[in-house]
């Protein structure tokens, strides 16, 4: 089965992943990826430089975002932005208060595995917030697996690379989680909309495990506003990916689909196209601009 030409999930070095901006979009096009979007956590910085590598390598860039969102006690729900009006000052000014409360919530976390007792070099850390990028988990679990101190301790406890001790450590209900406080699933959207833009709520059985939870969670967000799901996904079952294609054609939503890359060496995000249709076709709308 030919993968699918569009991949609507992938990171630069503006968040959280391995590649410059136009990297990122060269490495799609050697992928054979026809129309990609750049979803960095609430940062539209790298979108310009994106659109211009889109331009001069033949792929289609839709600008875009991802946003990191609350949903009552679900603390790190994510809705992607598609075809937003990435020069939008309300929009810059949002995303902008939206990571500072995201930068606070890095520093909490990082004071958190320090008092689990897990060393950092926080030179690091401080000098990628200097220079005005963002510090997300990723970036706290590399700084905690990279350091000398921790070595022994990370190998008893079996956690082999950076994205295990993540999930040991920094998703909800870990030792050194720390949620942040804005914005909720329902403020995201309406960013979204003034933006000109299309909210899609990605990955949803990354976050949710049970099914009708996940539909019933469909039905509100979409209720809020939502304009689609990312059904196909690269950790996606097939019985998840026609579940959620057959309720969203049922409620006339959008239906997307990545492999999330976030570079060449990570772990488990790593490739682009890696996502199947189990032979269903993506309804895209007005994302692709192809």
């Amino acid at each position: 089965m030919t993968a699918p030409t569009f991949d609507l999930q992938s990171h630069s070095t503006r968040s959280d992943g391995a590649l410059e901006p136009s990297a990122v979009v060269a490495a799609a096009a050697a992928a054979g990826v026809e129309l990609l979007a750049l979803t960095d956590h609430d940062t539209v910085d790298g979108v310009g430089e994106a659109l211009e590598a889109g331009r001069a390598a033949g792929v289609a860039v839709v600008p875009a975002a991802e946003l990191s969102a609350l949903d009552g006690d679900r603390e790190d729900l994510h809705v992607c932005a598609y075809g937003i009006d990435h020069t939008d000052p309300a929009l810059l000014d949002t995303l902008a208060a939206w990571r500072e409360d995201r930068a606070a919530r890095a520093w909490r976390m990082a004071d958190a595995l320090e008092e689990a007792g897990l060393a950092l070099d926080r030179g690091a850390l401080e000098a990628r917030a200097a220079s005005g990028r963002p510090i997300g988990r990723p970036h706290l679990a590399q700084a905690a697996f990279d350091h000398p101190a921790n070595a022994a301790r990370l190998a008893d406890e079996g956690l082999a690379d950076f994205g295990k001790l993540l999930e040991a450590y920094l998703i909800p209900g870990a030792p050194a989680y720390r949620r942040r406080t804005r914005p909720t699933v329902a403020e995201a959207i309406d960013a979204v909309h003034a933006a000109g833009g299309l909210a899609v709520w990605a990955h949803p059985f990354w976050d949710l495990d049970h099914d009708a939870e996940v539909l019933a969670t469909v039905d509100r967000f979409a209720a809020a506003g939502l304009d689609g799901v990312e059904v196909f996904y690269v950790t996606h079952t097939r019985e998840q990916t026609l579940l959620l294609a057959d309720h969203c054609a049922e409620l006339g939503l959008l239906t997307t689909g990545s492999a999330d890359f976030h570079g060449p060496e990570h772990p488990r995000f790593h490739r682009f196209r890696a996502f199947a249709l189990h032979g269903r076709t993506a309804s895209l709308g007005p994302i692709d601009i192809r």
